[in-house]
């Protein structure tokens, strides 16, 4: 069976980014876990599901894709300085762990939609954080081999993404 829309897929792959000038991997699926996905539904990008069409369990792929086509190229707009205050909570205080340069904090926009950004520096007024995806500007190089193909049932179909085993599951 042929990887193609509505299809559940799940794949081995490597994720490698340049790194001064050499390969390093950036991020990997598990090897008793491989990534599921429902292709066709969206939920993975664009120019990797078209990488994998049509090929068979047991094919390998290796493939690029372009910053631009992938995470997107670094948005300066995406560096906010966010006032101190946000941070606090009810007494006051600012839990210092976790405002540390390199972290991740899942953050809030004004709509209420759900972002990360990344604490690039903590002053005594603000925290100046990148909300840009860490891979933004990276082109990105993946290789890996499909593991599985099946149909995907009418629940899997109707929620729009993979139930079962290192799928997602409702509670």
């Amino acid at each position: 069976m042929q990887v193609g829309k509505n299809k559940a897929v799940s794949v081995h792959y490597v994720l490698q980014i340049e790194h001064n000038g050499e390969k390093v991997v950036a991020d990997k699926s598990d090897l008793e876990s491989p990534l599921q996905y429902l292709h066709g539904a969206g939920s993975l990008l664009y120019e990797f599901e078209a990488n994998l069409e049509n090929l068979n369990v047991g094919d390998t792929f290796e493939f690029k894709i372009e910053a631009a086509n992938g995470y997107g190229i670094r948005d300066e707009e995406k560096m906010v300085s966010i006032p101190i205050e946000a941070f606090k909570d009810e007494s006051g205080n600012i839990d210092n762990e976790m405002l540390k340069a390199g972290n991740i904090l899942p953050m809030m926009d004004q709509e209420g939609h759900r972002l990360e950004g990344i604490v690039l520096e903590v002053t005594d007024e603000y925290v100046i954080m990148d909300f840009n995806h860490p891979l933004a500007s990276k082109d990105l190089y993946f290789s890996g081999s499909v593991a599985g193909v099946r149909e995907a049932t009418a629940e899997e179909l109707e929620h729009g993404h993979i139930h079962g085993p290192g799928g997602h599951h409702h509670h």
